[in-house]
């Protein structure tokens, strides 16, 4: 199947991804969109964790002042060099990233800062709304429930508030896979009034 410039054009416009690998998606997919947006999304994923032990010498500071000047968060984007720290696709990034966390107020970045003491406590909390489902199934219940419940409170895994569709953490694949390094979300605060 031939791949047009305005295919390309399109999945380009839709992931800011480079040409090359759009094409190479949609080759693979055979044209169809959809499923190249997928193998973008997969490739990114893996790109990412390629990258993931590379060092970060560079980034970017992304602030945002709600417009009630009740709500303000920071975000330091962190990447390997310069001429991405600098990138303002880049820049825009921290700052919305700023923005998510201004509006949803997550108190864990990763999965991995979970302490073990919240996770026993939501283990405790959810243990009692199992007690009463069949004993085979009540260890994959309660997994279910904490993965729901920590889902909403990490970061990387929140959907983005700007497209639901995409979360944090794909947000981030998405820019490694677009500049080629390892992008890390090292800090974030939220301050607010009230």
């Amino acid at each position: 199947m031939e791949i047009t410039s305005a295919q390309l054009k399109e999945l380009r416009d839709l992931t800011g991804i480079s040409v090359m690998q759009c094409k190479k998606a949609l080759e693979e997919a055979g044209g169809d969109m959809d499923k190249a947006k997928i193998i973008l999304q997969k490739k990114g994923g893996e790109m990412a964790h390629k990258k993931s032990d590379r060092e970060l010498g560079a980034g970017a500071i992304g602030s945002y002042v709600h417009a009630t000047h009740e709500v303000a968060a920071l975000v330091k984007l962190s990447c390997e060099t310069d001429f991405v720290s600098k990138n303002q696709e880049f820049v825009t990034l921290a700052r919305d990233i700023a923005m998510h966390v201004a509006a949803q107020n997550p108190p864990y970045i990763s999965r991995e800062e979970v302490d073990e003491e919240a996770l026993q406590k939501a283990k405790e909390v959810f243990a009692e709304e199992v007690k009463d489902k069949p004993a085979d199934m009540q260890e994959k219940i309660l997994n279910g429930k904490l993965d729901a419940y920590f889902k909403d409170r990490i970061l990387l895994e929140q959907p983005f508030i700007k497209d639901s569709e995409k979360t944090i953490g794909t947000l981030i694949s998405n820019a490694v896979q677009k500049f080629g390094e390892n992008i890390v979300i090292s800090t974030i605060s939220r301050i607010s009034v009230k």
